[in-house]
């Protein structure tokens, strides 16, 4: 038996520093980068969007991401939902009517242009596929409204069991967040396209899209004291933008998990219920056998 001993050891010793010593960082050109895990206030059984972090995360999409990428799922009226952003319904249709939706045909057959209601759909920035590619160098920005779910990563073992266990699904908020932190220059020896950029965490490190968060672009809603209400850098930005992006695509998300409680909850209680019940019955049954 004690030859065996050694080796379990071993392997157990060998798994133990994988665990504590983290998944590591390639560095070398071409290889994968694993984006660092962020907090997220979301996150797990019981998290909850933050309404202000929200509502800086849209600022950020209107005045930075809209330009070129459209969020064609929401509507104005979403943002005043319970578990969103938490705006007013006149604040949603004051921000509504900012844009001009096309609408029609009137009485004459003709489309015509009309003020945003909160019915409407976020507005695009391109009329078609064609006209975004036309405009951004061949490269088609995506729709963003699910891009938080559609996006992940390979977390690799040990974790993914981990990840079971402790229902981590923020794969996808972690990897947009590091993506827009990502930018920087290529290392030596490596070939860069023109008009590309490099960017550690995304495959392949060449990306169409330029880096458009900058320290200080942002200017975020003061408290009262007068200083913003989250640190204005990148790292704030690219969290504030990605925590958007996950409402956007699970806007019931707080439901979701609230609801799952319930059933959870139920569940039990009513297998407990069920144990009571069996041993009740089946009690005087085992009683006549014995008779």
């Amino acid at each position: 038996m004690k030859t065996f001993k050694l080796p379990v050891l071993a392997a157990a010793a060998a798994l133990l520093a994988a665990v504590f010593a983290g998944p590591s960082p390639a560095s070398a050109a071409g290889e994968v980068v694993q984006p660092p895990r962020q907090s997220w206030s979301f996150a797990g059984p019981f998290g909850k969007f933050d309404p202000t972090q929200l509502q800086r995360g849209y600022k950020i999409y209107r005045e930075v991401c809209a330009s070129c990428h459209a969020m064609s799922l929401v509507a104005f009226r979403n943002l005043s939902q319970p578990g969103g952003p938490g705006f007013t319904e006149a604040q949603v249709k004051a921000l509504a009517a900012e844009y001009k939706v096309q609408d029609g045909p009137n009485d004459s057959g003709d489309m015509f242009e009309r003020p945003g209601r909160p019915a409407d759909r976020f507005v695009s920035p391109f009329a078609n596929p064609q006209q975004a590619m036309a405009a951004n160098g061949g490269a088609y920005p995506p729709d963003l409204s699910v891009m938080a779910k559609a996006r992940t990563y390979e977390r690799g073992f040990p974790w993914f069991v981990f990840d079971i266990f402790t229902q981590y699904v923020e794969q996808g908020p972690d990897y947009l967040a590091a993506l827009l932190n990502g930018y920087e220059d290529p290392p030596a020896g490596f070939a860069l396209p023109d008009g590309k950029y490099y960017n550690k965490y995304f495959p392949g490190h060449v990306i169409a899209m330029p880096k458009v968060l900058n320290d200080g672009q942002i200017e975020y809603p003061k408290d009262a004291s007068g200083r913003p209400q989250a640190p204005e850098t990148v790292a704030q930005y690219s969290k504030d933008v990605t925590a958007f992006m996950m409402w956007a695509a699970e806007p019931h998300l707080e439901a979701r998990k609230e609801l799952g409680l319930k059933v959870m909850l139920f569940l039990l209680v009513f297998a407990g219920l069920l144990y009571f019940t069996k041993k009740r019955i089946w009690s005087r049954v085992e009683g006549h056998a014995h008779a």
